[in-house]
């Protein structure tokens, strides 16, 4: 078959293949299109978003069936402000009036003015209501005088720790996020010269081993723990740093966007789309296409190697500048980068990295009876077991005899997602990945049998077997299979200490010249601000590379030094 070269629609101007139209696709997408680039985004599915896909049944329920928490909402804005040769790659990533006292709007429409031409952004509280096994709960809302009251109600002897924590959160997330949050890490240098830092404020120990030292009150470890989970990471291994997290939503709050993630998604499409750029679906990519600098094939690890386009399934070959991933970095290497041009990334450095857990997810639909479920928009229900039960999932990669698990009932916000008189939900289990050898055709079922079980016979949804009217659910093997995430994980690579900063798959290849990375499995990390991060980043680095903004120094993102 013969190649296509993507013409760009000026003649000097570079063309861009993305492959992979999630958050982190979309996103780089219209960032390249401000800079001047001609982009097509290649998408194997038949619609937009990738993990954030979201599924419509022919009964008249609406799943998101991926991310639905949104925090940083100026991120959201600041992609929506872009336009064609407006970059907006040296503007201040943190702006002054989104650190102002008042920047989390805590009623009515959060959004910006121009994400609000675009959907409708609402705020969430509480940002979650987390349960404990014993039937009490704790309403995390980011509020300090609540959260104190909370605290006096449930473990009195924890207030003078909650404090400490507060300020040592506060301190990591100004270091951590404000400062360091858009620094690539491309070099052991840049790695080494914020590490005092990080030691300096005990962000390097795990998150578990942090918290506990500020609570005493096994309930509290669990709530200033647990977010983590939501990006793939392991509270009981995860540096310290995460507890920015916790920061990071009290000071912009979370929201929902009406009609569901995916609304937000079909707006990044349509942005995208204003500023010139194409989107291909069903159109899944075989491989690169990687020669040296007179245009040959690669035949050893040696030498210089450049992208040059890739190679549909079908067998179509599409030739440009400049080649980035939005797909799953393992996946990335193993089956797309043709091995002889892989030194650094391996097929034993990706197959050694530790990937993240993966999930089981039941979408469901059921009646609503009249009474109020109890439930709020986010819910977290944690199990008998915290530590066990994490260690089952991450470290022994089996099926325990409980489970915890984040319920999402969109419906209590916007009923629009279902019939009416019905509510639309999903919940979301932690499971392991792939690696564990476990046969999902069999325990899929038992498992979504079980925890719709106890959804009902512990009183979430009274009555739930009754009231169905609508369940289906995906396992590892849709990570692995339908998103083509190696081992089926449903993150990315395990966001461990070992796996962060310099030590997390690069956003500039090492192995080819002209092939990024961007979403994920990149830097900073998992979760839909740092995956809008990691596309500012990525941005960053092309446009130096190819002498758009010559202002953009060193790694073309933030000097780690700063």
């Amino acid at each position: 078959m013969t190649p296509t070269t993507l013409s760009p629609t000026h003649p000097r101007r570079k063309t861009a293949v993305i492959i992979g139209a999630g958050f982190g696709g979309l996103s780089l997408g219209i960032r390249l299109q401000s800079l001047g680039f001609d982009t097509t985004i290649l998408e194997r599915l038949d619609g937009p978003g990738g993990r954030a896909y979201q599924k419509r049944t022919p009964d008249g329920y609406v799943f998101d069936m991926g991310p639905t928490v949104i925090t940083v909402p100026h991120f959201i804005e600041e992609l929506f402000a872009l336009e064609r040769g407006a970059a907006g790659l040296t503007t201040p990533d943190y702006p002054a009036q989104v650190l102002a006292p008042n920047a989390r709007i805590k009623a009515g429409d959060s959004g910006g003015p121009r994400t609000r031409d675009y959907v409708k952004l609402v705020p969430i509280l509480p940002f979650y209501r987390i349960y404990f096994d014993d039937g009490t709960f704790f309403d995390y809302d980011g509020d300090p005088e609540n959260t104190r009251r909370q605290i006096l109600a449930l473990a009195p002897d924890d207030l003078a720790g909650y404090e400490r924590f507060h300020a040592d959160a506060q301190a990591i997330f100004e270091r951590g996020f404000l400062e360091l949050g858009y620094t690539h890490f491309g070099d052991m240098g840049s790695m080494w010269r914020v590490v005092p830092d990080l030691l300096k404020l005990d962000a390097v120990r795990t998150l578990f081993s942090f918290t506990s030292k500020y609570f005493a009150s096994p309930k509290l470890r669990q709530v200033f723990s647990f977010e983590t989970l939501l990006v793939g990471g392991n509270p009981l291994s995860v540096p310290a740093i995460y507890a920015m997290i916790h920061f990071v939503e009290k000071t912009w709050g979370i929201h929902y966007v009406m009609g569901g993630t995916g609304a937000l998604v079909r707006a990044f499409v349509q942005k995208f789309e204003e500023l010139g750029g194409q989107i291909r679906y069903g159109a899944g990519v075989d491989e690169l296409l990687v020669t040296d600098d007179r245009g040959r094939p690669v035949r050893r690890p040696l030498g210089r190697r450049v992208a040059r386009g890739v190679r549909l399934e079908s067998g179509e070959a599409l030739h440009a500048d400049l080649v980035v991933s939005n797909g799953d970095w393992a996946n990335t290497y193993l089956k797309r980068v043709p091995a002889p041009a892989r030194l650094v990334n391996s097929d034993l450095r990706v197959k050694a990295a530790r990937q993240s857990m993966s999930l089981v997810v039941i979408y469901f639909g059921f009646r609503k009876d009249g009474e109020d479920l109890g439930l709020r928009h986010h819910n977290i229900i944690l199990g008998p077991r915290y530590e066990a039960l994490l260690t089952e999932i991450f470290g022994r990669k089996v099926l325990g005899q409980d489970f915890s698990q984040y319920l999402h009932v969109p419906t209590l916000t916007d009923p629009s997602l279902a019939p009416e008189g019905h509510h639309a939900a999903y919940t979301l289990i932690p499971v392991p990945h792939n690696g564990s050898g476990l046969d999902w055709s069999v325990e899929g079922p038992r498992l979504v049998d079980r925890v719709l079980t106890f959804l009902d016979e512990r009183g979430y949804i009274p009555g739930l077997r009754g009231r169905l009217t609508h369940q289906e659910f995906i396992t590892p093997d849709y990570f692995e299979g339908t998103l083509d995430s190696y081992l089926g994980n449903a993150f990315g690579p395990e966001p461990r200490l070992t796996q962060s900063a310099f030590f997390r798959p690069h956003n500039r290849s090492e192995d080819v010249k002209n092939l990024y990375l961007v979403g994920a499995g990149a830097q900073p990390g998992g979760g839909t601000p740092s995956v809008m991060m990691s596309a500012k980043m990525t941005a960053r680095l092309i446009a130096q590379d190819f002498g758009l903004h010559p202002d953009l120094l060193g790694e073309g993102v933030k000097s780690a030094a700063d």
